[in-house]
């Protein structure tokens, strides 16, 4: 009989076996399925109880950045500009993105708003939020999860919205790990310069975010990623690589022209 329950633990976690694009192994149980219809969810309701900005150019701004990413990425996404002056951006499963006008009026340059829309989106390509909840629930659970995000104040609702990297939207911080942000930050880096962004302005923008968040701004999203040193660090370490593709992308004519 334990022999019967070893294998069947076993072939477990064999199936839930997956690699992410950056070649980490990683533990994933839970149907993508089961994840996007969370994100949807989320989005809806977050659309629903926050204002939605009305600026057009803000709009265009950040659709035209966000259709270049995405391009590298594949897939259709809905994009959303929120009217909210906090610091932040997210993306979320079933291919959501949300951007505050806060975060618009504090990029100089398209380069500066596609670095953290790339690293939102690097989110989703790597099922962060899909490894965390695999990894912090039993499996019988994942579909209470998705009427879940409905009651975030609740834990099993936190650990939801806490997955889905969507805590300071709800008030609640539950970050993403050490290992998903550097993770994010590399994937990001590659989709902007894949799409024409410099990525050099990727450092740039988390100086001004490093600075914004010691002044009067809030920059809730800053607080759950790691320390601004070490985010550069390993943004310039990876810049030969990320380089080459941007150089690449220019050749081939790819230069987007996204104005705010």
């Amino acid at each position: 009989m334990l022999n019967k329950i070893i294998l069947v633990v076993f072939s477990c976690l064999m199936t839930a076996c997956a690699t992410s694009p950056t070649g980490r192994s990683q533990f994933i149980y839970l149907p993508d399925t089961e994840l996007n219809k969370m994100g949807l969810q989320a989005f809806n309701d977050l659309k629903t109880k926050n204002p939605l900005s009305k600026n057009t150019k803000y709009i265009q701004f950040v659709k035209c950045i966000a259709e270049a990413i995405t391009h590298e990425s594949g897939g259709d996404w809905e994009v959303e500009v929120f009217e909210d002056k906090t610091l932040n951006a997210f993306a979320l499963p079933g291919n959501k993105i949300g951007v505050h006008t806060g975060l618009i009026e504090l990029v100089d340059n398209q380069h500066q708003l596609a670095a953290v829309m790339g690293h939102e989106v690097g989110h989703v390509l790597a099922r962060h939020g899909n490894e965390r909840m695999s990894q912090k629930t039993a499996v019988n659970q994942g579909v209470a999860l998705v009427s879940a995000v409905s009651n975030p104040t609740s834990s099993l609702g936190q650990l939801a919205v806490g997955a889905l990297g969507l805590g300071a939207q709800y008030g609640i911080i539950l970050p993403f790990s050490r290992t998903h942000e550097s993770e994010a930050d590399i994937i990001g880096l590659d989709l902007m310069a894949k799409a024409g962004f410099d990525p050099k302005q990727s450092v740039n923008l988390w100086q001004k975010m490093a600075g914004a968040s010691k002044g009067q701004q809030s920059a809730e999203f800053m607080s759950t990623h790691p320390s601004h040193d070490t985010r550069i660090q390993e943004l310039s370490d990876h810049m030969p690589k990320a380089m080459k593709f941007y150089q690449q992308a220019q050749s081939i004519g790819k230069v987007p022209r996204c104005t705010k």
